[in-house]
């Protein structure tokens, strides 16, 4: 079974989000709509919605993150669904129960979706292809493989300060080798139709043959980012990395860093984006982190929205009187 006969049912619709690589351009464009109507939910002082009233989703992160556990657990608090979620280093996989073992426990509590972060990539897939029918996957990160709600977040906030994405060049900068972040976002900006893609990176921070991802190549930061339309910085994933990949990250800031000086290179009303954590003095300076470009605090609020959206699609087959509305509408 591929990629998209996994995520998505026979009429399209999403059953799992596990990856942004294989979906259908109007899918991609049907989460980011659906996440637009949300923004509003998010801003009123009652904000939720009932949609997902009683139902039980389960944050199984395998690897820390506050920022991604957090959001995902408000999204799901504000469609009115239960939230569980599990303190991997205090359960039993680490007692060495299997992936398997604990997906069958967890269905046996009667919980409608797993939102799985793990370091190593292919855990949710492996999650979605073994789940109960009843159940959706979202992946929440998998080791360099994927992070589809970021990318889509990041879609968002891009689609939302520039618009049509034909006529955009847009420049990912940093640890493409070890970024499952940059990977979904590559995809998604292919396939929305984004006028040009580049990556910028250090030779030893590059993945073989990046050019067959559908970007372009460059090793000069400033000659990367003239004339951009967006700027995404990416962390320097050290905890990923094996050998010693650079000199430091004093000379990786002087390569590398975006600097306001730096930023002058790109277009007047370029937009800088960060999935964070930042390092401050590493990716980028304070000025450029907290200046006019910089959109870092907007994808976070984005991303409560659209994983709202990306849960709310997955289950919407499974809601009461689904097949009944659709039955209707037709």
């Amino acid at each position: 079974m591929n990629r998209a006969d996994l995520q998505v049912d026979g009429d399209g619709r999403l059953r799992h989000f596990l990856t942004v690589e294989g979906l259908h351009r109007d899918l991609l464009v049907e989460i980011l709509d659906t996440a637009e109507s949300f923004l509003g939910v998010v801003e009123q002082s009652v904000k939720k919605v009932p949609l997902l009233r009683g139902k039980t989703i389960v944050n199984l992160f395998f690897e820390a993150s506050t920022r991604t556990r957090t959001t995902f657990e408000l999204a799901a608090k504000r469609l009115s669904a239960d939230v569980l979620n599990i303190h991997v280093d205090a359960s039993a996989t680490i007692k060495g129960e299997t992936l398997l073992d604990t997906l069958r426990n967890l269905e046996a509590m009667h919980c409608d979706m797993f939102v799985v972060r793990h370091a190593d990539s292919g855990t949710a897939h492996f999650f979605a292809q073994h789940a109960a029918p009843h159940v959706s996957v979202i992946n929440a990160g998998d080791g360099r493989h994927a992070h589809p709600t970021q990318a889509l977040l990041d879609m968002l906030t891009i689609r939302r300060h520039k618009g049509d994405f034909g006529r955009l060049r847009v420049v990912i900068v940093g640890d493409i080798l070890h970024s499952r972040v940059a990977r979904s976002q590559i995809h998604a900006l292919n396939i929305l139709g984004a006028g040009e893609v580049r990556v910028v990176a250090p030779r030893t921070l590059l993945p073989v043959q990046a050019h067959t991802l559908g970007v372009h190549v460059f090793h000069d930061l400033e000659a990367g980012i003239r004339d951009a339309d967006v700027i995404i910085m990416l962390r320097l994933q050290r905890e990923r990395m094996r050998g010693a990949l650079l000199p430091s990250a004093h000379e990786y800031f002087r390569l590398y860093g975006l600097t306001a000086q730096r930023l002058g290179l790109a277009h007047p009303d370029a937009i800088v984006m960060h999935p964070g954590p930042i390092n401050r003095g590493v990716e980028m300076d304070s000025q450029v982190a907290d200046g006019a470009h910089s959109v870092i605090l907007e994808q976070v609020h984005y991303g409560i929205a659209v994983r709202m959206a990306v849960m709310s699609l997955a289950m919407r087959r499974r809601l009461p009187g689904a097949e009944v509305r659709e039955q209707e509408a037709g």
